[in-house]
């Protein structure tokens, strides 16, 4: 998912995402209702809401739209948003409402079910799945032996014009992140000036371009998260697929693990139902739909990781716990604010 580039960019979208929503900060849903802010994928959400309204008997209403944009226009509704409940692809929207003291505590026995690593920090949300870094490339453009192994690298001059990016993401800003964590702000900057440079012409929106483009030769090779080159095979079939995915080498500050979270508004009026809607999603059925990626009914066409009550992934990824990725925690990689920043500064925003 994207964020807005600037103040005025987000104010606009923030106005955008309530003018069709009449109950944007307005209004608070019935009894037994729920409003879901979801900044996760639109089929991934759908899949989970049914199940656990058959489970329940508690209506979700849920609403899409970027991360960071519902971030932010949660911040501007305060104590007045409609909202019950935020679902997103990455940790840094969460931790920004974390810091703001937005979010109430999840209950123990919901948070004990996902590795402590994988959740808040300060307990204000819940880990649900995860996804990791990859290199995709057509090898019809660039061999296995002509890819970068470090993400430093990226920003060397044989690669000009060969790389493909999409910054506006938020699955990029934990690469950033990582990066500066290892570099520094200085060095940081001038990797993503170079980096910038040297994708000139094959700076997208989305990540789902990216993995389109390369695959159809238009770019020889990306970054972006695994589940959407196997999401896209899964759309396309195996036999119009041209490109492959790779990883950085291990340890790499290119190869990072992002979370996706939920945590709960403290303006609800509804915390009970909100606390057991977050039990269900890392519950071991809310889990099997997103470890069992389809086009059906319980399916959730996501192909991240589940990584709560002990489900794993049904699908041919490499299985998580071989996973080599650098080692940041949930903290080091916080709101994201500071990778914005410099990409803002370095022109990528």
């Amino acid at each position: 998912m994207r964020r807005a580039a600037g103040a005025i960019v987000g104010a606009v979208a923030i106005l955008a995402a309530c003018a069709p929503l009449s109950a944007c900060g307005s209004s608070s849903p019935g009894p037994n209702t729920l409003i879901l802010y979801s900044g996760q994928h639109e089929q991934t959400t759908e899949n989970l809401v049914s199940a656990f309204e058959a489970k329940t008997g508690i209506t979700v209403i849920p609403r899409y739209n970027d991360e960071d944009t519902f971030a932010d226009q949660i911040i501007a509704e305060g104590a007045n948003s409609p909202a019950d409940v935020f679902y997103t692809e990455n940790s840094p929207p969460l931790e920004s409402l974390q810091e703001k003291g937005l979010l109430s505590p999840v209950d123990a026995s919901t948070l004990a079910a996902t590795p402590s690593r994988f959740n808040s920090p300060q307990g204000d949300w819940v880990g649900v799945s995860a996804r990791v870094s990859v290199i995709i490339y057509n090898p019809s453009l660039i061999s296995a032996s002509q890819l970068p192994t470090h993400v430093s690298q990226l920003a060397d001059p044989q690669y000009a014009g060969k790389l493909a990016l999409a910054p506006g993401e938020t699955d990029f800003q934990p690469i950033v992140t990582a990066y500066l964590h290892v570099y520094g702000k200085a060095a940081t900057l001038t990797w993503l000036r170079k980096i910038y440079a040297n994708a000139s012409g094959h700076i997208y929106a989305a990540n789902e371009d990216i993995a389109d483009e390369v695959n159809r030769g238009e770019a020889a090779f990306g970054i972006v998260n695994q589940y959407y080159w196997y999401r896209m095979r899964a759309e396309i079939g195996a036999g119009n697929v041209h490109s492959k995915i790779t990883y950085f080498a291990p340890g790499d500050p290119g190869y990072v693990i992002d979370v996706s979270g939920a945590g709960i508004l403290k303006s609800s009026k509804h915390q009970a139902d909100a606390q057991k809607f977050l039990a269900f999603l890392v519950s071991k059925q809310g889990q099997e739909i997103i470890a069992s990626p389809g086009f059906g009914a319980n399916q959730s066409l996501s192909f991240e990781y589940p990584i709560a009550s002990g489900v794993t992934t049904k699908t041919g990824e490499t299985p998580f716990g071989r996973l080599q990725p650098y080692q940041i925690t949930i903290a080091e990689l916080g709101d994201g604010s500071t990778a914005i920043n410099l990409m803002r500064e370095a022109g990528l925003l």
